[in-house]
């Protein structure tokens, strides 16, 4: 196919060949950070993020130092498909509860449970989430946390924990609605709250004092939002905006924040590790192997 565009300033039209073609995408990048330490970043969650996941680790723990400890980063990631953060979940976990959806008065209300994986993955994991961890990666968290298997670092999640129906109208139209919550092992409601992370740690950017380090909105933030539970136990569902409030502009993101903004970039090693976040990460996996080798007295 040849596509001919005029465009000002040329003397002649322009001439451009395009090919059609399958792009690839992929939700799961992996690299070591040295050995028997992996990092794992899944950008959003769809059909294939668990077989994808999957084949990462398999090459990580068999790369020929045993795997020690996971960086598993959630930042940035909008969400995606249920199952997937799920299935994701269940990989880390052998028993016990991952997810509950309840709706009101009991409707639409489901349980998912973790079952006994055949490769035991029994490593420590730190994951790291942002406001920008949305939806499924805050279920992936939530589940994670309260199950003890995991330590979660970063900023606070997104906040998003609820889940929405389309119910065929005439005509060809539809009507999407709220139905039910998400909820973490431990009973949290993260609508509207987020995950609170374990370890707070911001991302190294150098921002003037009234500027936000973190500049993301919030499900909290969004107008007539869901809230966390009803107040009173009343059924009331909607709360109304605040008034907005004027931000300072936002300050250019780092050279190492970049790199998440580019999904489809390889994942480069010197610039995982000039990623605070992920340093620190790193940090407490390695002191995690120190001290569990100390010996009282």
């Amino acid at each position: 196919m040849v596509l001919t565009i005029l465009r000002q300033g040329a003397s002649e039209p322009l001439e451009f060949s395009l090919v059609r073609d399958v792009i690839p995408i992929y939700s799961v990048k992996a690299e070591l950070l040295k050995p028997g330490y992996g990092y794992v970043w899944i950008t959003n969650f769809r059909e294939n993020t668990t077989s994808d996941l999957i084949q990462a680790l398999d090459a990580m723990e068999s790369s020929g130092t045993p795997l020690k400890g996971l960086v598993l980063d959630l930042r940035d990631n909008p969400g995606g498909i249920l199952n997937q953060a799920i299935e994701v979940s269940d990989l880390f976990l052998n028993s016990g509860e991952i997810l509950s959806i309840k709706g009101r008065d009991g409707q639409n209300t489901k349980v998912f449970k973790a079952h006994p994986n055949e490769v035991k993955r029994n490593y420590p994991i730190v994951v790291l989430i942002n406001g920008g961890s949305a939806s499924a990666s805050e279920i992936v968290a939530g589940a994670l946390q309260d199950d003890k298997r995991a330590l979660i670092l970063g900023t606070t999640s997104f906040g998003k924990g609820s889940v929405q129906t389309v119910e065929t109208l005439r005509d060809g139209y539809g009507l999407k609605f709220t139905i039910a919550r998400y909820y973490t092992p431990s009973g949290r409601s993260i609508q509207a709250k987020g995950v609170e992370p374990d370890v707070v740690v911001k991302p190294n950017v150098i921002a003037e004092a009234d500027v936000p380090t973190e500049r993301m909105i919030k499900e909290k933030d969004l107008k007539n939002h869901l809230d966390a539970e009803p107040d009173d136990g009343s059924e009331a569902m909607l709360q109304e905006q605040a008034p907005e409030k004027k931000e300072a502009p936002a300050p250019e993101d780092p050279p190492a924040l970049k790199r998440f903004k580019a999904k489809h970039s390889p994942l480069d090693r010197k610039t995982l590790l000039g990623d605070n976040q992920v340093l620190r990460a790193l940090d407490i996996l390695i002191s995690y192997d120190i001290f569990k080798d100390l010996k009282n007295g």
